[in-house]
């Protein structure tokens, strides 16, 4: 049976820590064949918390669906032994500084001289041009430079970051996106030639954010913070319930509008002047808001759920991860699954998305121990002996 429509990719992750790792591993949901090469001792993202019995679990989800070898690219005979690898692979994908593997011996005229219709995947802070090409970068310098922690937060406090390195995610779907597009025109195309993908992570949140830079083009603002509010749109709020809940309001277009009106009891703001159209109810935002938090402040969750579905208005709870364990939304589609797991013999964590109805894709395993398939890649796919492997791990190439 086939693991999903990318069945036949094969692709070689060479990459760290986890906005590049997470682009191979979203391939290997669908399937693809994905090969993770670390340094012998191991990618940094192995020590990240949270961690169990000293196993990062971060781990585990990011690398999920791979093949684990060790080899040192830093060494000639690593080099060499990459070289034989890479042939059988249609993407690498890579996150060093730009330059780093054509210092080793690994430019993309050499690569392509092995494999001349290999997609290379460069995934980095600001790309392999311009200025800060050379400078070092984690989430939080996304996000920063990227624009989203500049409008994240409340107007009269800090620029605030997600409490997950959401630039990471954001640069591991570009990632992935940008792998599917190089590998279509190679399959309408027998005679197309190896492609060379810069991805900037900056540049991924930037294009994220959509309408800034059409906003500041065209009527010279600069978006600011507005807290939970949209500043397009009202009601827009986050309130807290009566039991100590949390719920989650959005404004939408008029019809929605009203739904939202007739769930609160208040019919009579559908008719207001002051909220007849989506730009006039952004005006009088903070009247609108308090309406609706007042409500929901002296009601319960339940209570506001019911009343919001029988009227068709549009809010939700907030979740924390135990109620979307616990949600028969979540429940009937299998949005998180149990998967096998060489440490903790079964772990949950997320299923493949989207849902293919014909093909579909399956987390198979977790990220597994390093160099896990050493004796597979080098032994049966190379022909190593196990008297050269046992060289190779003294040596510290493997």
């Amino acid at each position: 049976m086939s693991n999903g429509p990318l069945d036949s990719l094969r692709v070689l992750d060479v990459s760290t820590v986890m906005a590049a790792p997470m682009a191979a591993a979203l391939l290997a949901d669908y399937g693809a064949q994905v090969l993770k090469i670390e340094l012998p001792s191991g990618d940094i993202l192995r020590k990240l918390p949270p961690l169990k019995e000293g196993k990062s679990l971060i781990w585990k989800v990011t690398n999920r669906n791979k093949l684990f070898v060790t080899l040192d690219l830093r060494q000639p005979e690593g080099v060499e032994i990459f070289r034989k690898l890479v042939g059988r692979f249609d993407v690498l994908i890579e996150n060093f500084r730009p330059g780093t593997l054509d210092r080793w011996g690994l430019s993309k005229e050499v690569l392509w001289s092995i494999q001349p219709r290999l997609v290379i995947v460069r995934i980095t802070a600001f790309g392999q041009t311009g200025p800060y090409r050379d400078r070092p970068g984690f989430a939080r310098v996304f996000e920063a430079m990227g624009g989203l922690a500049y409008i994240s937060g409340r107007p009269d406090d800090t620029p605030m970051h997600c409490g997950y390195p959401i630039a990471d995610a954001v640069g591991g779907v570009f990632g992935a996106l940008a792998v599917l597009a190089a590998a279509w025109k190679r399959a309408k195309d027998p005679h197309a030639e190896g492609e060379e993908v810069d991805l900037s992570l900056t540049e991924a949140v930037l294009r994220l954010l959509e309408f800034l830079p059409i906003e500041y083009d065209q009527l010279a603002k600069v978006r600011e913070r507005a807290g939970n509010a949209t500043q397009f749109s009202a009601p827009t709020l986050v309130a807290r319930t009566l039991d100590g809940k949390w719920v989650s309001l959005t404004g939408g277009d008029d019809v929605r509008f009203a739904c939202n009106c007739r769930s609160i009891g208040r019919a009579d703001l559908i008719d207001d002047p002051r909220f007849s159209s989506m730009a006039l109810r952004a005006e009088h935002a903070e009247e609108l808001n308090g309406i609706f938090r007042r409500w929901c402040e002296s009601h319960t969750l339940n209570a506001i759920l019911e009343a919001y579905e029988t009227h068709d208005g549009l809010i939700s709870p907030v979740y924390s991860i135990a109620q979307i364990e616990q949600d028969p939304q979540m429940i009937a589609r299998d949005a998180i699954v149990q998967v096998p797991d060489d440490d903790f013999g079964l772990v949950r964590m997320q299923n493949v998305v989207p849902k293919f109805a014909r093909d579909p894709g399956k987390v198979r395993a977790s990220g597994a121990a390093l160099g896990r398939d050493n004796e597979l890649v080098y032994g049966e796919w190379l022909g190593m002996s196990s008297d050269e492997l046992a060289r190779l791990r003294e040596a510290h190439v493997i």
